[in-house]
This record gives C-alpha cells, sequence and structure tokens, in this order.
C-alpha cells in the first residue's frame, strides 16, 4: 500500500503549530526509581524528585547541557505530536477525501461489504467503494490483510458514514495510545518524570493513527496483558485477541508465551485466548460464511509477493532470491529460536515487563514483513529503557529520531521506502544502549569499599 502522499499532505498542513515546544525545564527528570529503592519497595516519588533536584544542582556546565538537550528534544517532539494530533482530528469530519484516502477506507469498505452480505474480498466491489471514497486512482484495489477472525472489528464500520466511521475510529486509536502509555507508567513504578511523552510522540504511533491502521489496537491488547497476566490471567488471555489482529507481528513473542504458559501452568490466559479467538472466527463465519476461502484465494494472488515493506524480511528475500517465499521466513524462523534459547534460563523468574518486552523488539525486526508504523509495537521496550536508562544523550536521540522521521514525511520520503529500513534495528540498538546504561554505577554513587 501506498501511504506516503497523504503523510506528507497531513505533516505539511500541520507545519505551522511545530512551534508548541513548550514546558522545557519540566522534562528534566529524576533519576529511574529502581536505581533509588530496594528489592521489594516501592518507589516514594517525593524522595525521587529531591534526589534529583540535589543532583541537578551539582552537574557540571557540560552534564546541564546535555540535560537541557534531552529536555528540548523531548518537548519539541512532544509539542509536534499534539498540534499534528490535534489538526488531524479536526479535518478528519470535515474533509471526507482525507478519510478516504488512507489505510482506514480499506476497513470501512469492508464493512460496507460485510452489512451488506457481500465478499470482503471481492476485488471489483471493493476497487468501486473505494474509488469513491477518495482513494487516489494510481492505487490498486486495497484489502483488508488481517485475518478474517478480526472481520468483526470492520463489521461496525458499515453502519456509519465514511466521516463518521473515520472520526470514532481515530478517537479509538488515540484512547488506545493514551490508555497504553498510561498502563506502562503504571507498571513502571508511576515515575515523577514526563518520559512518557516519548512514546506519545513515538513517530510510527503518529503514522499509525494518520494512516488508520490497527496496530494500535495491538498494542493496547500486549500492553493490557503486561498488566493483566497476574491479577486476571483470564482476562490478560482476551486481551491476545487484539494482538492476533498481525499475528506475524508477535512469532517470537508468541513461542515465548505458549512456552511459559505451559512452564508456569497459566492455563487460564491459554483459556481467555481461546475463548476469544473461537468467538471471533464464529462471528466471521456467522456474517461471511466463505471468508477463510476467500481470504486465502486474495493473499495468494500475484503481485502481493512483488510487494516491497521496508523491512529486513522483504529486503532479504527480494536481495537474495525474489521468488522464494520462504527466504522470507527464516529471520523469524531464527528470532523464534533464539527466543526459547533466551527465555529458559530465565524461566523460574521471568518477568514479561523486564524480560518480555525485548522480545517484541526481536519479534519486530525479524517479522516476515512489518511497515514503520507496526513498529508502534515496541513502546513497552523503548519506554521501560527510558525509564531506566543514565543516559540524557540516549533520550534526546530517541526523541530527535521521531522528529526526524517525521520530517522525512513531509519532505516526501514514502512508508514504502528504503530508507526507512534502518528503523527497526535502531530501536533493538537504541535498547541495548539503554541497558547498558542502565548497568552503569552513577557518577555520584561512591564506589563499593
Amino acid at each position: 500500500m501506498h501511504r506516503g502522499w497523504y503523510c506528507k499532505r497531513l505533516f505539511t498542513g500541520g507545519a505551522e503549530f511545530t512551534g508548541l515546544v513548550y514546558m522545557t525545564r519540566k522534562f528534566v527528570t529524576a533519576k529511574p526509581a529502581s536505581d533509588y529503592r530496594k528489592l521489594g519497595e516501592e518507589p516514594d516519588p517525593l524522595a525521587e524528585s529531591k534526589i534529583a533536584s540535589m543532583a541537578s544542582s551539582t552537574d557540571s556546565p557540560a552534564a546541564q547541557q546535555e540535560r537541557d538537550f534531552a529536555a528540548l528534544s523531548i518537548a519539541a517532539a512532544g509539542g509536534l505530536a499534539i498540534a499534528l494530533t490535534a489538526l488531524f482530528l479536526c479535518v478528519v469530519p470535515l474533509a471526507g477525501n482525507i478519510a478516504g484516502a488512507h489505510d482506514f477506507v480499506v476497513y470501512w469498505a469492508t464493512g460496507q461489504q460485510l452489512v451488506h452480505h457481500a465478499n470482503p474480498y471481492d476485488a471489483d466491489a471493493m476497487m468501486r467503494i473505494e474509488r469513491s471514497s477518495g482513494l487516489a486512482p494510481g492505487y490498486g484495489v486495497l484489502f483488508m490483510r488481517n485475518p478474517p477472525w478480526a472481520l468483526s472489528l470492520a463489521f461496525p464500520l458499515g453502519l456509519m458514514s465514511l466521516r463518521t466511521g473515520a472520526l470514532l475510529w481515530s478517537l479509538a486509536l488515540v484512547a488506545c495510545l493514551a490508555a497504553s502509555v498510561r498502563a506502562l507508567w503504571l507498571l513502571n513504578g508511576r515515575p515523577g518524570n514526563r518520559l512518557h511523552w516519548i512514546a506519545l510522540s513515538f513517530a510510527p504511533a503518529l503514522i499509525c493513527l494518520f494512516v488508520g491502521q490497527t496496530s494500535l489496537f495491538a498494542l493496547f491488547g500486549l500492553v493490557l496483558f503486561l498488566r493483566l497476566h497476574r491479577p486476571h490471567p483470564f482476562m490478560a488471555g482476551l486481551s491476545l485477541w487484539l494482538c492476533a489482529l498481525k499475528p506475524h507481528l508477535f512469532l517470537p513473542f508468541g513461542v515465548v508465551l505458549l512456552t511459559w504458559v505451559v512452564v508456569s501452568r497459566s492455563y487460564k490466559v491459554l483459556a481467555g485466548a481461546t475463548i476469544a479467538l473461537s468467538s471471533s472466527c464464529a462471528a466471521a463465519f456467522y456474517i461471511a460464511p466463505s471468508a477463510w476461502i476467500d481470504y486465502s484465494r486474495m493473499m495468494r494472488a500475484p503481485g502481493i509477493e512483488g510487494e516491497f515493506i521496508p523491512c529486513l524480511s522483504v529486503a532479504l528475500r527480494l536481495w537474495i532470491r525474489p521468488n522464494t517465499p520462504w527466504l522470507q521466513f527464516l529471520p523469524v524462523a531464527i528470532a523464534c529460536a533464539w527466543a526459547l534459547a533466551y527465555y529458559w534460563p530465565r524461566r523460574q523468574a521471568w518477568d514479561w515487563l523486564k524480560d518480555g518486552t525485548p522480545l517484541m523488539l526481536v519479534s519486530i525486526f525479524a517479522a516476515p514483513y512489518c511497515w514503520l508504523y507496526d513498529q508502534a509495537l515496541v513502546i513497552p521496550a523503548l519506554l521501560y529503557g527510558a525509564y531506566r536508562t543514565r543516559s540524557r544523550t540516549l533520550l534526546a536521540a530517541l526523541a530527535v529520531t521521531s522528529i526526524v522521521i517525521d520530517a522525512g514525511l513531509v519532505c516526501g520520503v514514502r512508508i514504502t521506502s528504503a530508507l526507512f529500513l534502518w528503523t527497526a534495528p535502531a530501536w533493538l540498538a537504541w535498547y541495548l544502549l539503554a541497558q547498558v546504561s542502565a548497568a552503569q554505577p552513577s557518577a555520584s554513587q561512591p564506589p563499593e569499599q
């Protein structure tokens, strides 16, 4: 799918808002809560703020300059995100051609077909609906590539107009992003800083919102699982249905999840996931009895294998042997084997927040195909690293990277461009550097005797 025109139009329209850079000093944060508390103790936000103020008063000019640049970078990314999101939510209900010019139109057209008991994978019918809704003539017919158990998500859109559906869909995506970041803030011990703005302004998450994709729903499902797997395992299993909207992005994560269920005997999680998937499959069969057959035929259609997606697996196949589809699954097969080797030594003390979130970085890095907006799923890992790193330079680099991606789209770089092949490796490299930084002793910590 070619989405660069829409992203360029939206980002250019919001360029005048980039001056919303404020609250710079508020982004100067304390060191992570885990650095100042003993094992098992709850963080004391007041104590942490005092420690941060004492540390800042003794910082060298170079350290203070580094701190100021990190704060400015996060504030700039946050201000840009607020401006673009506000502009987008104002434009969508007023301009029907905007709603029909990006990926949301695929879900809306699918809903229209389902409501009228028609085939959602009928190329002629989908082309007609998408063209009449504002999709540019230069694009081919677009289909909903999520598995058929996701059809129940698109069905309600068939009962709405294009503009109303687009607005409600966008609000749901914003709510999922905000709720996910809020839950991650709670899971990380309620740190008294503003580093969550790194997640709220994360470029792949904003792109997912603007093109109307479902990756933020999958992110919400992932965060719900992290939040609920201990107190409410059955509900955590139900939340995995949202992750199943894009199952190809969770393969190494899913392999470890199934192994963990068996090792820890967390069968309530498995029960919840099974019930959710079974119910959605039954709903799909009811509203479109031939959905699986039609979906399989659509995925085998000529042209899909030749589509370039800026990710490692696709680039590897096209570089080595374009007509060999199994090469595209080689990196994820290796990643699944690595994931099991990573999990097994840690199985007795496995922590899904600490040990599980890095799996998503590897899952995205090695996915058989992954768009730029799908990389919003690495937010839990990046936020975990951001709360614990001692390097203000790394925090600034993460915020600046989002701004660079936004700037690239403004300059006309399509999200289908090979120029974005670096992003998934970059998130993984950043997390590893953040972990190294977190393991280093603080400059103010006295040496051991």
